[in-house]
């Protein structure tokens, strides 16, 4: 039939080396430029269509150009489709995330043996696309080029049916426009009227999210704020606030009162951060954090929003602390309550403590001293279910455990503590993503009882 057809119209038949020519260009600007994404259909994958079309849009311009020139563009799609995943698995603006690469140096992969695999497999797709590219595939048939488009076209509509109903969970993005919401706001930590004339301490925990139809899961987490113990010193309450972006707008969120990122505050100071009210109030302000303070410049921009002692890395270790790995290896975050809890104790006058947390940065690798081996210890079912996930829950819950082991002591002063999520746990699998709300973190306040 097809022979029969082309016998009869001639000229919808493309030359030879034409069809070799598109061929060879379909294999390298569809094929190669998308098979490592693709892949990613099988677990999860957030939507694509618009590196897809400039990643072939790309591939058409410099088709007729220089083997050195060609390889540059594959070089430049691929990373551009790769900084356009990232930015939605980490609901970071692409902006944001091109500030992010001098921290680039932070990052142990060698930890993840799924950034390894990634690493290997994308070095073979640069090598395969190099190489195919040395032949010629600069096709001209204008019939030729229609069929690329289409092929471009129909790779991306794949995509979107691939993607459809799951966008919501990526690229939580901050907008002007959107209510503001803070745990610190609803849960009423700091009475707007006056300081309370107590300590304060704000935990924000890495990664910690609000479980969704997941009876397990929600049963765990605060579940050690169950405590008789806790509840007869304490009044306990929990709720949910909304979040965009990652840790540091989650951490503007909280201390700063608005829906922002950092960048301002690393050469200017603001007035209105709570730190910089409350020391105005007499409190000696305090911030904590497990990873390095060159770390997105928080040991520049801290100050700047009035936090008077900065305790990183570093001087959590030479205080006691014990190292833990992961992606980014930093202090173990079960060794730093009994720190808080020193400063709180030996304080002569009221503290603002903050503490970020670092070792349920996702993904969480087995060993590396964080205690997350045994994880059936915490819970048999999702050890099984969602590995992952019950070894990210497994860090939460030694953080819990070493505060509450702190909070109860009979020497802990009066303290209002409050814990919260900076955004939810970015999984790159839907099975695991979706175990968690896309817009919102969780929070849980310890108001001190009585005077």
């Amino acid at each position: 039939m097809r022979q029969a057809i082309l016998s009869r119209f001639p000229s919808l038949a493309l030359e030879p080396d034409e069809k070799a020519a598109l061929a060879r260009w379909l294999l390298v600007w569809v094929v190669l430029a998308n098979l490592a994404f693709s892949l990613m259909y099988l677990v999860g994958s957030p939507p694509r269509v618009s590196s897809i079309v400039i990643f072939g849009a790309l591939g058409l311009f410099v088709r007729r150009m220089p083997w050195l020139i060609q390889c540059a563009g594959f070089i430049a799609g691929l990373a551009y489709a790769l900084v356009s995943l990232l930015s939605a698995l980490f609901n970071l603006p692409i902006y944001s995330l091109s500030r992010s690469v001098v921290f680039i140096g932070e990052l142990n992969a060698f930890n993840s043996l799924e950034y390894m695999l990634i690493g290997v497999f994308l070095a073979g797709l640069v090598i395969a696309a190099f190489l195919a590219l040395r032949k010629p595939r600069h096709f001209a048939d204008p019939r030729s080029l229609l069929l690329a488009a289409s092929a471009v076209a129909m790779v991306a509509a794949v995509d979107y049916y691939m993607t459809y109903g799951i966008s919501g969970h990526y690229k939580r993005l901050q907008t002007a426009d959107a209510p503001f919401s803070s745990a610190v706001s609803n849960a009423g930590l700091v009475p707007a009227s006056a300081a309370p004339p107590r300590h304060v301490l704000l935990v924000m925990v890495e990664s910690l999210g609000v479980p969704v139809d997941n009876a397990e899961m929600r049963r765990l987490i605060f579940e050690r704020y169950n405590d008789p113990a806790v509840r007869s010193r304490f009044e306990v309450s929990t709720g949910t606030t909304t979040y965009f972006g990652s840790t540091t707008a989650g951490e503007m969120r909280e201390l700063c009162g608005r829906w922002d990122d950092y960048y301002a505050l690393v050469d200017q100071s603001d007035a209105g951060c709570l730190p910089a009210r409350l020391a105005r109030q007499g409190f000696e302000t305090s911030a904590y954090h497990s990873f390095d303070g060159d770390f997105f410049a928080r040991s520049a921009w801290y100050p700047n929003v009035g936090f008077q002692n900065l305790i990183f890395r570093t001087d959590l270790l030479k205080a006691g602390a014990e190292v833990c790995g992961g992606v980014f290896p930093g202090a173990c975050d079960r060794d730093v309550p009994r720190q808080l809890a020193a400063r709180l104790k030996a304080a002569e006058k009221p503290q603002f403590v903050y503490w970020l947390t670092v070792n349920s940065h996702l993904p969480v690798p087995a060993n590396n001293n964080l205690n997350v081996d045994d994880c059936k210890r915490v819970s048999a079912k999702l050890a099984a279910d969602y590995p992952m996930i019950c070894r990210q829950i497994a860090i939460w819950d030694s953080i819990d455990a070493a505060i509450v082991k702190e909070i109860t002591a009979a020497d802990f002063p009066p303290t209002d503590i409050l814990l919260v999520g900076d955004h939810m746990p970015p999984y790159f699998d839907r099975k695991s993503r979706v175990q968690f709300a896309p817009d919102r973190v969780p929070w849980l306040l310890l108001k001190w009882r009585g005077n």
